[in-house]
């Protein structure tokens, strides 16, 4: 039995609001490729939407539109410390191979400035994913949808069936952070559960702040280092929550019927891989998992021609 959420209607996605003008607020890596490509110019990206939560937050997210008739519909949810402008690569080609993709900013992370690096609770994470989809569900609803969680956001993936069953048809994990290498020292740990208690609005430095974490590519690093967007600090609440998240994944990963595809990269250095894939192995419903010699953490930053992109449009032809 999974966890049971009630339904929310959803309003119209609204047009030209935000915190902040777009122009003011967007930030394509500037670049494209991986090792050894140098600084190419990169395509325009699709502009940034805004969808309304039933809470009255409203986050970002960049629609990707099909190459012909969908044949899929693909939802992504990105790392902590990352956002969408990271991954512009992989979404058109995804879209360029025949699905629908979405980008989701996460609230509080990339173009979303209100309330930055909070959220109220791991679960409100999972249910805006949730609310997200239920409105792609209410158009075309024959598509299947596909989640695909990168990193942190493989959590949020594995959670949503548990918090809200039948409403996927797949999940594609990329280097999700299940069972991490890299988390606060005891010590801040204990900090952040006082703070929570006491000040939860207080601010700790997210430990993934070294961009040779991601990736051996020097260009992509600077990327990483130099780049606006990306979520350095957290609350205390929102670190407390994720930490509340990985027990709540124990009774979750029972609940994961649906197919699910596992990345993993030989060299993470933020994932424990062997522990990674024990966990994804607990699933009741079929999953595959396919490890990539070489390379680091953040497959986007791998070679252009680097097949992880093709195993994935391939993974989720099986399930069509």
């Amino acid at each position: 039995m999974g966890e049971q959420m009630q339904p929310t209607p959803l309003s119209p996605l609204p047009e030209g609001k935000g915190g902040k003008k777009l122009s003011a607020v967007l930030s394509p890596s500037p670049f494209r490729g991986g090792v050894g490509e140098g600084l190419q110019a990169e395509p325009p990206t699709p502009a940034p939407s805004l969808f309304p939560a039933s809470d009255g937050y409203s986050f970002y997210f960049r629609h990707f539109a099909p190459v012909g008739a969908p044949r899929a519909r693909i939802v992504v949810v990105h790392g902590i410390r990352s956002h969408g402008g990271w991954y512009t690569r992989s979404c058109q080609a995804l879209a360029n191979a025949g699905f629908d993709v979405y980008f989701l900013d996460r609230r509080g992370s990339g173009l979303n400035t209100a309330h930055r690096g909070d959220s109220p609770s791991f679960r409100r994470l999972i249910d805006d994913v949730v609310e997200f989809v239920q409105h792609l569900r209410a158009s075309h609803g024959w598509l299947p949808v596909f989640v695909c969680g990168i990193s942190w956001g493989g959590k949020l993936a594995v959670g949503l069936p548990y918090r809200k069953p039948g409403l996927v048809d797949g999940l594609i994990l990329l280097c999700p952070g299940l069972v991490p290498k890299v988390a606060p020292a005891m010590p801040q740990r204990a900090r952040i559960a006082v703070a929570r208690v006491f000040r939860p609005w207080k601010f700790f430095p997210i430990p993934l702040n070294e961009p040779d974490l991601f990736t051996a590519s020097s260009e992509w690093r600077h990327y990483i280092d130099t780049e606006p967007h990306g979520l350095r600090l957290a609350t205390a609440r929102f670190l407390f929550s994720s930490f509340s998240l990985d027990i709540y994944l124990k009774r979750a990963a029972k609940c994961v019927t649906v197919p699910a595809l596992l990345a993993l990269a030989e060299h993470d250095r933020i994932i424990d891989n062997a522990q990674t894939a024990n966990f994804v192995a607990q699933f009741p419903g079929p999953t595959e998992t396919v490890t990539y010699p070489g390379a680091h953490h953040t497959l986007e930053f791998e070679r252009e021609d680097h097949p992880w992109l093709a195993d994935v449009v391939r993974w989720v032809e099986k399930q069509l």
